[in-house]
């Protein structure tokens, strides 16, 4: 509950009647404060006039006063400077160390806030915030969106910083991870990342004109070369792989990493590694002309990939082979994969090299893709809060994950309006507002 109490106090939902501190001095506040999520006071920087005179410095909240002490803020040298202490109950006198009374100011969670709140974390609804966001303005909509497609890629970027990091600040094999990962179109995400990263690519570039010794560091890699098995082709993978395993000290993943329930065989680890095999072997996509491609249709030209002939009748090893398909990405899949990883990388090297006109660029092929088909995006679709393109759906998942998932209804935009709705807010028999 100390939470709302944040909350009311940084949105400064107030009592109608002036505020007063506990001994009766008038308090006017000019700003509630920046909210601090590490430790330390919970806002800085506030800006407050107590009888007129201002005053800039932190805020602490306590549901009692007696929290102060409980949570020995009385011995901490980082809460000496506070200029008003709020609580919800004041049931004793704080003081600093001077002897000088802390102001303090009684703040109660209005009554309608509380029941807001309850009722937004107890709703079947999906989404909880449903019956008011189906009335908000487009504008507010809109503007929360934008927010969040941003929010969207700067989490995106920071895990792909984080893998650079962890491969010794390799560009090329950073992308190449980040491809991977993929290609594993959620289901086998982990698997294909941990599998890529299980690669030296310093070691496959020594043969990267050759498709049958990339195709066996890759499969063999991926533990899809252990045992035994009747054919050709998987004899002769292994008989290289076990060379190259050698050769350059590779140890594969664990083959019951990767996942087959329920996916279609175009999906099989198989088929994605051996399009990879293929796509790593063509040089079709690299960091340099990702980052000078002008067009979308560029970026999906350098994503055409195909499997070498072995792969055209087989989606396993072994087995009956059946007739020829050839077994390429959809142009849904490739749209994924520029959802999911040109773009995010385009945006993330035009942040490294302080490039706003990258980072725009990566903004603007989310803008000229259709949005993603998923539960979520029909979800809010339910709610009248519709996807023009990749961006908007991008948003969503954004708002799934990070804000609805969590239950943290606090820090969104639309959780902020169903709270501090006041009664009669939604009327019977009012109309909805419907973006056009």
């Amino acid at each position: 509950m100390e939470q709302l109490l944040h909350y009311t106090w940084k949105h400064k939902i107030f009592p109608l009647h002036e505020l007063r501190t506990t001994d009766g001095h008038l308090i006017e506040v000019i700003h509630p404060g920046l909210q601090n999520t590490h430790a330390g006071p919970d806002f800085q920087e506030a800006k407050i006039k107590i009888d007129g005179t201002e005053w800039v410095g932190n805020v602490e909240l306590h549901l009692k006063t007696s929290d102060w002490f409980r949570h020995h803020h009385d011995t901490n040298p980082a809460y000496k400077r506070i200029i008003l202490h709020v609580a919800s109950e004041v049931d004793m006198p704080l003081s600093y160390p001077n002897g000088q009374p802390i102001p303090q100011l009684q703040l109660p969670i209005p009554a309608y806030v509380r029941e807001n709140y309850s009722a937004l974390k107890q709703a079947d609804a999906n989404p909880r915030c449903r019956d008011v966001v189906e009335q908000l303005p487009t504008l507010l909509i809109h503007n929360w969106m934008t927010s969040l497609t941003l929010e969207r890629f700067e989490e995106k970027a920071t895990q792909i910083m984080q893998r650079r990091e962890e491969m010794e600040k390799d560009w090329e094999g950073t992308l190449f991870v980040t491809i991977a990962r993929n290609f594993g179109f959620g289901v086998n995400g982990d698997a294909f990342e941990k599998w890529s990263r299980s690669i030296p690519m310093s070691a496959v570039g020594k043969h990267r004109d050759n498709l049958f010794q990339i195709e066996a560091f890759f499969f063999g890699q991926a533990g899809l070369l252990e045992g035994e098995c009747e054919d050709d082709y998987f004899q002769q993978l292994k008989k290289e792989y076990m060379y190259l395993r050698h050769k350059f000290s590779l140890t594969p993943i664990d083959v019951n990493a990767w996942k087959f329930l329920r996916l279609r065989p175009q999906n099989f680890p198989h088929i994605r590694i051996a399009q990879l095999a293929m796509l790593y072997y063509e040089q079709h996509l690299n960091l340099s002309r990702l980052l000078n491609a002008e067009s979308m249709e560029e970026i999906h030209a350098m994503l055409v990939t195909h499997v070498s002939d072995y792969w055209l009748t087989h989606y396993t090893f072994g087995g009956k082979p059946t007739r020829i398909i050839e077994k390429t990405l959809s142009p849904a899949s490739t749209s994924l994969i520029v959802i999911n990883s040109v773009a995010p990388m385009l945006f993330t090297y035009g942040k490294y090299k302080s490039d706003p006109h990258m980072c725009q660029r990566a903004f603007s092929l989310w803008q000229d893709l259709k949005p993603e088909n998923n539960f979520v995006v029909r979800d809010w679709a339910a709610a009248n809060v519709t996807c023009e393109n990749a961006a908007d759906s991008q948003a969503l998942l954004q708002l799934y994950r990070n804000y609805c998932q969590k239950g943290d209804c606090l820090r969104c935009k639309f959780g902020y309006e169903y709270i501090k709705r006041t009664p009669g807010f939604l009327r019977e028999g009012e109309p909805t507002k419907k973006q056009p």
